[in-house]
This record gives C-alpha cells, sequence and structure tokens, in this order.
C-alpha cells in the first residue's frame, strides 16, 4: 500500500531515563561557568535600575500614552480600531458620548495592560486620528501587584513624548 513506518527515536532505556541529557547539559553550563570564571574582563554587570542601559536602539516602541488637542480635550473618539488592532487583546476601551460637540465619542475608559502588550506598534498603526503614541522613553515599568500594570486613562494622558523623539 505504500505505508512508510518510522521508528520513532526514544524507545531505548537510555532515551527514556533523560540522565545522559541532563549530564550533556550539565557539561554545558560548566564549560560556560568555568570561562567565565577563568577570564572575568568579559563580564559587565549594571546596577540596574541606578545605572539604565545605554544600547536601546532608535526603534524601541515605549510605554504609551494619549495625545490631546490643542483645546486640551483627548484625541481619542473611541473607535475601537487600536483594540481590534492589538493581537494580544491588551487594550480595554468604553466610549461616552461625547457632550462639547467636537467628535460623536470618546473613552470613558481607556485601560492598556502592560503585561499582556508585546509592544508591537499596531495599535499607533491602527489609529486613524494619531489618539495613541508609543513614543515615551519608557522602558521599565515597575509594581509590587498586577493591578500596578494596568495603565488608566489618566496616566496615558500625562506620559509626556520623550525628548529623543523630537525630530518628528
Amino acid at each position: 500500500m505504500g505505508i512508510k513506518v518510522v521508528k520513532r527515536h526514544g524507545d531505548t532505556l537510555r532515551d527514556k531515563l533523560y540522565i545522559p541529557a541532563i549530564f550533556s547539559g550539565m557539561k554545558t553550563t560548566m564549560r560556560h561557568f568555568i570561562t567565565n570564571i577563568r577570564d572575568t574582563s568579559q563580564l559587565t554587570t549594571k546596577s540596574y535600575p541606578e545605572v539604565q542601559p545605554t544600547d536601546i536602539t532608535d526603534r524601541y516602541r515605549g510605554v504609551h500614552r494619549l495625545t490631546k488637542r490643542e483645546d486640551d480635550s483627548v484625541k481619542c473618539v473611541a473607535c475601537y480600531m487600536c483594540a481590534t488592532a492589538c493581537p494580544a487583546d491588551c487594550i480595554f476601551i468604553e466610549a461616552t458620548e461625547r457632550t462639547d460637540g467636537i467628535d460623536e465619542k470618546m473613552p470613558a475608559i481607556f485601560n492598556i495592560d502592560l503585561l499582556e502588550c508585546v509592544f508591537c506598534g499596531y495599535c499607533v498603526e491602527a489609529c486613524p486620528c494619531d489618539a495613541i503614541r508609543m513614543d515615551t522613553g519608557i522602558f521599565s515599568f515597575v509594581g509590587d501587584k498586577r493591578e500596578d500594570f494596568v495603565i488608566t486613562k489618566d496616566t496615558l494622558l500625562s506620559h509626556t513624548r520623550s525628548k529623543e523623539f523630537n525630530d518628528d
């Protein structure tokens, strides 16, 4: 019938015990350990967060921010394009009717969960009114509990543009 039988690997007792694989991994680890102990001049240590990294590329996407109009109102029209484009589903928007007559809607709630965010920038590309950006220059965000990593609309509006991104 043309059936080809392929023998599976790992059927021997040696393969089932995993001990040879464990020793092989330990051998590699010890080789690197001994190499690093003999020549410590190649090792660098930074006292983070006191000493910030200097090797961050220009293409790095920082923490998000929401932009404002000249009259200090929110540019976001709650169109849900950023939340739709987000592959991680980390953007949560709840719209409300706008009373100032500028647009139809505005976000009542605009939250971004930074623990779920993959910092891909699709939200920035999808926004039709340039309301969300990732040019804050904030590359480390710390917190004590999970709720600290959910940034709200007020926090997003308080973030400012980094000085490094002033060229565009």
